[in-house]
């Protein structure tokens, strides 16, 4: 069986070959029908029929992989902000020659911690990531710093070196922030597959966020639903039905997909789907 794998936010799908007509890079030009299906996300005209498009991240994930980049991006946004804030305090604090009083403890740090365990599929993401730490960690060693030279009176010099601070270690945390949201939106770069029940016609779209590999695999291995649950997927009956089981890949698992299922009426979503010899299941 010749499978082409795809990423929907942190999971990954497999689709049969034989059940995809073409894929295309999603241009946000749907045309909006009113139905109760929250992840129906509008029809586009294929070979001139028109065709539903279903967004995979909301069947799979509960979220858009838009929405879950948005949550992101507006993290960084917060924990940019935290960080032009501990700054200011720290210099309005050797202007008033007042004591600071936020933490500058690295190892306490909720953004060290965040930082440290942050994980992600989008290597040049985690790569910027993990840039963080060096001047994270300069910035509060060099603040400690400053904070004694304030103790002892030497506010000038302490202006001194937090003006050289924030134009290397504050700033570089900036750039780094910066880049991070624009990885996020450079990563985003969504298609439709658009599948078929018959190899000629189009039956549905599946919005998802990228094409990873093709692969080659044999029934026999293919695992059974039950193993869902071992890896973090919760499942309800409807997306169970389009389920058609687990693929082992290389550290991780794909989840087959049996796109027909989606538009499959409730009488026959518990049965299951003819075999035929160049066109079944399996």
């Amino acid at each position: 069986m010749d499978l082409i794998n795809f990423r929907v936010g942190q999971k990954t799908i497999s689709l049969k070959i034989l059940d995809i007509l073409l894929t295309e890079r999603f241009e946000d030009n749907l045309t909006s029908l009113p139905n109760d299906n929250k992840s129906f996300i509008g029809v586009k005209d294929y070979m001139e029929t028109p065709t539903p498009i279903f967004d995979l991240g909301l069947i799979l994930n509960k979220q858009s992989t838009q929405a879950s980049n948005q949550l992101l991006s507006n993290l960084f946004n917060e924990w940019e902000e935290k960080q032009y804030q501990w700054f200011n305090a720290l210099e309005n604090s050797i202007n008033q020659n007042q004591i600071f009083n936020q933490s500058d403890d690295i190892q306490q740090s909720n953004f060290t911690k965040w930082y440290s365990n942050f994980k992600t599929e989008n290597e040049d993401l985690q790569a910027i990531i993990e840039r963080f730490k060096i001047p994270y960690e300069r910035l509060y060693e060099r603040s400690n710093m400053i904070i004694q030279l304030v103790k002892q009176g030497a506010i000038k010099q302490a202006l001194q070196e937090l003006s050289h601070e924030r134009s290397n270690s504050f700033m570089q945390l900036i750039r780094l922030f910066e880049s991070a949201k624009e990885q996020i939106i450079l990563d985003y770069k969504p298609i439709i597959i658009f599948t078929t029940k018959d190899g000629r016609t189009p039956h549905i779209g599946l919005l998802v966020d990228k094409v990873e590999d093709n692969i080659s695999y044999q029934k026999e291995n293919i695992k059974p639903l039950d193993k869902l649950t071992d890896i973090g997927f919760d499942i309800d009956p409807q997306t169970k039905s389009m389920m058609c089981g687990l693929i082992k890949l290389e550290g991780k698992h794909s989840v087959l997909i049996d796109p027909s299922a989606i538009f499959r009426p409730a009488h026959l979503a518990q049965q299951h789907a003819e075999e035929t010899e160049g066109y079944g299941l399996f």
